[in-house]
């Protein structure tokens, strides 16, 4: 019988121990400080969410801007890596010692796309594929590798992002003529997609020409 008494006796004090303990968490959890730590919280995680989803929407909204429908050539090639993939070409031209074309280079190349370009009328796939290589020496002029096709294609959409699509058709295009699947009218709109990408790549900056003028 003492032992039964002992044990509902531990039992009873267990029991007001819990239940003073509980009293204590409830009046804890009602503590000013505690209640403004959290609410502290609660604003930092929400204010930090409310910034990332900013900043990406910031981004997403540039690289459409700068990009353009190359943006949306990238979302369906690459899915959710898309921006990754076009931020990576901006880092990797920032690396490249791009420069731009002197007076006398813009001159000289000019000449070179007239050549080319009056040929078309007797040649005309000879003129395309002279088209194709001269476009190459630009970029290769210009400080962009010109090893492998697709890397110049990324490489271009950097900073001639309008104009690139047109290189991608009339390289295909050029391709298939050395193979003779491509028409005339296919090599005249290839001839047309390159002077658009050669157009761009040879500009002389403004202030030279201002100097020039000067």
């Amino acid at each position: 019988m003492l032992v039964t008494h002992h044990w509902f006796h531990d039992k009873a004090t267990m029991v007001n121990k819990l239940g003073s303990l509980e009293v204590s968490m409830n009046l804890n959890l009602m503590d000013p400080r505690l209640i403004a730590i959290a609410a502290a919280v609660i604003v930092i995680v929400a204010v930090g969410a409310w910034l990332y989803v900013r900043k990406r929407r910031g981004t997403t909204a540039g690289l459409r801007e700068k990009f353009g429908p190359e943006y949306d050539r990238a979302v369906l090639a690459h899915g959710s890596k898309a921006e990754a993939k076009l931020a990576d070409r901006e880092k990797r031209i920032n690396q490249l010692n791009i420069r731009d074309l002197d007076s006398m280079e813009h001159e000289r190349y000019s000449k070179q796309w007239e050549a080319v370009q009056s040929r078309f009328v007797d040649s005309p796939k000879g003129a395309v594929a002279q088209a194709d290589d001269l476009v190459s020496s630009v970029m290769k002029a210009r400080g962009y590798p010109v090893a492998d096709f697709e890397q110049r294609v990324a490489d271009i959409s950097v900073d001639h992002p309008r104009v690139v699509e047109n290189y991608r058709s009339a390289h295909e295009i050029a391709l298939r003529a050395g193979k003779e699947g491509a028409t005339t009218e296919d090599l005249r709109t290839a001839m047309i997609h390159y002077r658009s990408l050669f157009e761009e790549l040879v500009q002389v900056p403004v202030a030279v020409e201002r100097k020039e003028v000067a």
